[in-house]
């Protein structure tokens, strides 16, 4: 005999979690379990009720904070369970009302009706690499944020560097030389500096960790072979491929395109049609690197040394990859740029293009590794 399904949302907070069960076959009835303690022993206790009815279960809970342990701990013992996008859940424009018990109830219905967005868990190893690569990216933003204090106060006090290349060398000699008016400012002047250094360290250590962990990571080979691409760096490489997973789980690159928030966005009705900014939807992390890296594409298209290091012992088809994305992408940078496009509508441009040739690479690996 067929067992009957049961949808059940979960509103989960950090504290509780507020259960709504709705059964197939009864569209108009949502029924409410009510709230549980946010423990995985209280959801279990509730499983155990359930199955007891002999009922296929199904759950869904939104994306958040607590993030994927309620997966994790369903999915183990075998039951479904779906992580949805809070941002693609559809929402009645008119309801003013909003609580916990209602939330719970709305997952259900539209788990049961098949209106929701499943977003992509990543296993235990790819979260943790990508854990690894947001630290650094943390902490190189606290440095950039110590340089600009420090600059702002020598500004305030009327210090200004002359040189071409703040930060270096000769930068902090000169710094060092400087000599404020008041005991409280060189101490503030000392101190800021010593944030400076620690963040710079910070920075420095967690890439030695990137660097020794990723080959013993399970998405080394793409990561590796991603590499090849011109401007795609250690930090770039590992940082997409952390942030989206198997970049193969997308049928076309258009798709990733989509998923990154590069492709424009769109408002066209009847016979108008037009298109402004992009989406900047989904992964902001992979967009951020991406752009970074679609500056290298400025200049001629070459093989320099590093890149040329960085080739070795990969198949020679990821290679001609590479290599048919610099001619395309440095060509394309000079054509919009005579055209007279802004610097940045055109590096986002190569961006868009740059992710679709990972994602050609990411395939070649894949299937080579399959063979």
């Amino acid at each position: 005999m067929k067992k009957s399904s049961m949808f059940v949302g979960l509103d989960v907070h950090k504290n509780s979690i507020e259960i709504a069960f709705a059964e197939s076959g009864r569209d108009g009835e949502v029924r409410d379990y009510g709230k549980i303690d946010g423990s995985l022993v209280a959801l279990d206790k509730v499983i155990r009720k359930l199955v007891s009815k002999s009922y296929e279960l199904h759950f869904v809970y939104e994306a958040g904070p607590c993030g994927y342990e309620i997966y994790r701990h369903l999915t183990s013992k075998g039951f479904d369970c779906a992580v949805v996008a809070p941002s693609k859940i559809p929402r009645q424009s008119g309801n003013r009302i909003k609580n916990d018990r209602r939330d719970a109830q709305m997952l259900a219905r539209l788990h049961r009706a098949g209106e929701l967005t499943s977003v992509y868990v990543p296993c235990l190893e790819d979260e943790a690499m990508r854990d690894l690569t947001r630290a650094r990216e943390d902490a190189k933003s606290l440095e950039r944020k110590a340089k600009q204090r420090i600059l702002a106060f020598l500004l305030r006090h009327g210090f200004r560097y002359s040189g071409k290349t703040p930060w270096s060398g000769v930068h902090f000699r000169w710094i060092a030389t400087l000599k404020m008016s008041h005991p409280a400012q060189q101490i503030v002047l000392q101190e800021s500096l010593d944030t400076l250094s620690e963040c710079t360290h910070r920075v420095e250590r967690l890439t030695e960790q990137i660097q020794t962990l990723l080959p013993q990571w399970r998405m080394f080979p793409v990561a590796q072979a991603v590499q090849s691409l011109r401007g795609v760096s250690l930090i770039v490489a590992t940082t997409t491929v952390a942030e989206i997973g198997d970049l193969t789980r997308f049928e076309s690159p258009v798709e990733l395109m989509s998923y990154l928030g590069l492709v424009p966005s769109e408002h066209s009705s009847g016979e108008s049609t037009r298109r402004g900014s992009i989406t900047k939807t989904g992964n902001g992390h992979v967009r951020r690197v991406l752009v970074e890296a679609a500056w290298a594409y400025r200049l001629p298209a070459r093989i320099s040394l590093k890149l040329h290091k960085r080739q070795e012992g990969l198949p020679q088809n990821v290679c001609a990859i590479s290599w048919k994305a610099q001619l395309r992408l440095c060509a394309r940078y000079k054509r919009l740029q005579a055209k007279g496009k802004a610097n940045q509508l055109i590096i986002t441009a190569i961006a868009r293009e740059l992710c679709a040739f990972m994602w050609a690479i990411a395939c070649e690996v894949t299937v080579a590794s399959e063979v």
